[in-house]
């Protein structure tokens, strides 16, 4: 169930919580006006005692004289208030507040900030995305409680247009990143390609979008080698999901998106051991991104035409599973030996790469869970990002740091490319060592993307999944990358050479 978010000029009456919005600055000399929970001394001593310094994400519910209680909520100072921050403030107001049913959160103190649209939008992205819970197979499924949060904006009716605006684009991305978050949370065993595709092509009619869906028979004509051999140990049959958005009006230029949609890996016969199976149903969250973007396309309306490419099979172990020394043919004639089955993400995302590349893009962005390495180097925080054309690659980390989903730049060393030299086929799908294993997979992904095409590696291997709530962040899929994409699309400029 959504929450409702309504932009209103004064507080509605007949509400459960309320809260307000308060900086470093402010944290330290409270004022009772604004909270309404009493004199200054008593509220500032409240504070004072539970450790509230007016940071990002902290919360503190307070009772009131007038019997609504009012929930102080931290932003930061006001020099360093940011989207990150409001959406942490949003976040924390859901969890402090999940057994209200209504309430009004006060802009007030933000008054007078030419962004306050856009903060008052990554509030709601906050407190939708953390109020986001699977309940799918719960016997006895506990809802979130909020059901209307009123954001109260006593400033001008234009203005107060503009914050709605915002909020209403804001929640539909959040509830896109939700749904997304269902699709990676859904067991392997029912959550299969032919579902997965299924869900996106419904998707996609519901947003008046272009959908092609390619089974098997479709596949094995279009010569995807890779997504075939992995598919090989699968009872499943594997698709291909195929996704365009067209905006109004001339486009101005066109980005191909590229998600990997492993459904479940068991790392095929070079298996995996059942600790690193428990989540692996996540391995399809590169996919469930780009779903997830495309969901949302039409609220944010860019001026670029997007299509997204996801090849979709589980890794498993039948009998005529892809052996360690096999060689696959790949979409466009190159040959791969295949060393570790449980490097199959790059064989279906190579396929990918390839058709997009064949549709001469302005840009291409792939997202996927690909290497355990990526963890290793950059934790569960942080997507590593790679790829060619200096432009693009600044467009996403411009991206990134607006929406708060955090990027770091890593090299694709040319010299590095020899590890991936066989004798047997034109390259091998792993380097045979220990180092730098996601530089290598990225240098490998490289290989499948047209000459000239600006490019972008996103490895969401530790970002794509959370072991614990954080922040907007909840157990399980994260949907990490959709706000990212949308936003990288909505300021989309050609990438200069």
């Amino acid at each position: 169930m959504s929450i409702a978010f309504p932009v209103v000029a004064s507080r509605p009456s007949e509400i459960e919580v309320r809260a307000v919005l308060l900086s470093a600055e402010v944290a330290k000399d409270p004022a009772a006006a604004a909270l309404g929970a009493g004199d200054q001394a008593s509220v500032s001593s409240v504070l004072a005692g539970a450790g509230f310094e007016g940071k990002p994400g902290e919360a503190v519910l307070l009772a009131s004289p007038d019997g609504v209680p009012v929930v102080a909520l931290g932003v930061g100072t006001l020099e360093e208030l940011d989207g990150q921050a409001a959406r942490r403030a949003g976040a924390a107001f859901a969890r402090t507040a999940k057994r209200f049913k209504t309430a009004a959160v006060d802009f007030s103190t933000l008054a007078g900030r030419s962004e306050l649209d856009s903060l008052a939008a990554a509030w709601v992205e906050g407190a939708t995305l953390a109020s986001y819970r699977y309940r799918a197979y719960k016997a006895e499924v506990a809802t979130a409680n909020l059901e209307t949060v009123s954001l109260v904006h006593s400033g001008a009716e234009d203005e107060r247009a503009k914050v709605e605006a915002a909020t209403k684009v804001a929640q539909s991305v959040a509830e896109a990143v939700c749904w997304a978050r269902d699709l990676v949370n859904e067991p392997g065993g029912s959550m299969t390609p032919t579902a997965l595709a299924e869900a996106a092509a419904e998707m996609a009619k519901r947003e008046g979008l272009e959908v092609t869906v390619l089974d098997a028979k479709a596949i094995e004509k279009e010569k995807l080698g890779g997504l075939m051999g992995v598919n090989r140990g699968s009872a499943q049959e594997p698709r291909f999901v195929k996704i365009s958005y067209t905006p109004k009006g001339e486009a101005k230029g066109k980005v191909a998106l590229v998600g990997k949609g492993i459904t479940f890996d068991s790392g095929g016969l070079s298996l995996k051991t059942g600790e690193g199976m428990m989540t692996m149903k996540c391995d399809m969250g590169g996919a469930a991104a780009v779903f997830g973007t495309m969901a949302a396309i039409s609220a944010v309306a860019p001026s670029v035409a997007v299509t997204g490419y996801t090849p979709l099979t589980d890794n498993m172990t039948g009998g005529d599973a892809t052996r360690p020394g096999d060689v696959l043919t790949m979409r466009g004639g190159k040959t791969v030996e295949v060393l570790n089955t449980d490097a199959e993400g790059r064989l279906v995302l190579a396929d990918a790469l390839v058709m997009a590349s064949e549709d001469e893009p302005d840009a291409i962005v792939d997202l996927a869970t690909l290497t355990g390495a990526c963890v290793v180097a950059l934790g569960t925080g942080i997507a590593g990002l790679m790829g060619r054309n200096d432009s693009w690659l600044s467009q996403v980390e411009a991206a990134s740091k607006r929406t708060g989903e955090r990027v770091w730049r890593l090299p694709l060393p040319a010299d590095y490319r020899a590890s991936l030299d066989t004798p047997v086929a034109d390259l091998k799908n792993i380097s045979g060592g220990r180092d730098a294993g996601t530089l290598t997979a990225g240098l490998f992904l490289q290989e499948f993307v047209g000459e000239g095409i600006p490019w972008a590696h996103i490895d969401i291997a530790g970002t794509g999944w959370a072991g614990k709530d954080s922040h907007e962040y909840t157990t399980g899929g994260t949907g990490f990358g959709i706000r990212l994409v949308l936003d990288l699309l909505a300021n989309f400029e050609r990438p200069t050479s």
